[in-house]
């Protein structure tokens, strides 16, 4: 089971979310339901996601933390680790892929550690190995965060950018950052 989804429930979501059933996301399923079962019954949480790539994914898709609500938090570290605490008191767990274990698990170390390419992997094995074995490649230790990690952010008064014409947090300066530090991409 992840969270109130069976095995096959959560790979359909996952396919529906991410756009198809990752081995990131699954392993990511098992990150997360070993901090959140460490939690207090009931505890309020917040999490911090220390990759950018499909953990953030099963995050979202297992708890209440999302990046809209500004409870996800992403550290893009490359390291595939989630952190799930206490919004109040800052007390929780880390878990994390421990390399140690993944000696065990050909298949899942190959692809972790980037060993085969995609392209010679045997994708439903893949799967298959991290279903059956994810909540033994995780290792998972206690965490305090720090005080000004719980503080509450807020974005202060609103000011309009003098060249885009975008509403901006007005603490960014005299125009939004996007102006001051330049775009991706041109207005038209």
């Amino acid at each position: 089971m992840f969270g109130k989804y069976t095995e096959q429930e959560f790979q359909q979501k996952a396919e529906a979310f991410h756009g198809h059933a990752a081995p990131g996301v699954l392993l990511g399923a098992f990150l997360v339901e070993a901090a959140r079962a460490r939690l207090p019954e009931g505890c309020i949480f917040d999490a911090v996601s220390e990759s950018r790539q499909c953990l953030p994914d099963a995050v979202q898709l297992l708890t209440p933390c999302t990046f809209g609500n500004g409870w996800l938090k992403v550290m893009d570290l490359g390291i595939y680790a989630v952190c799930l605490y206490d919004k109040q008191t800052g007390e929780g767990w880390r878990a994390a892929v421990d390399p140690e274990k993944l000696k065990r698990f050909p298949l899942t170390r190959e692809w972790f550690l980037k060993l085969t390419k995609k392209k010679d992997q045997d994708g439903d094995a893949l799967r298959r190995e991290i279903l059956e074995h994810g909540a033994e490649m995780v290792a998972v230790r206690k965490i305090q965060m720090h005080p000004e990690e719980l503080a509450r952010r807020h974005k202060g008064p609103i000011a309009v950018c003098p060249v885009c014409g975008d509403a901006y947090p007005a603490k960014h300066g005299g125009t939004c950052l996007l102006c001051a530090k330049g775009r991706g991409y041109d207005l038209l």
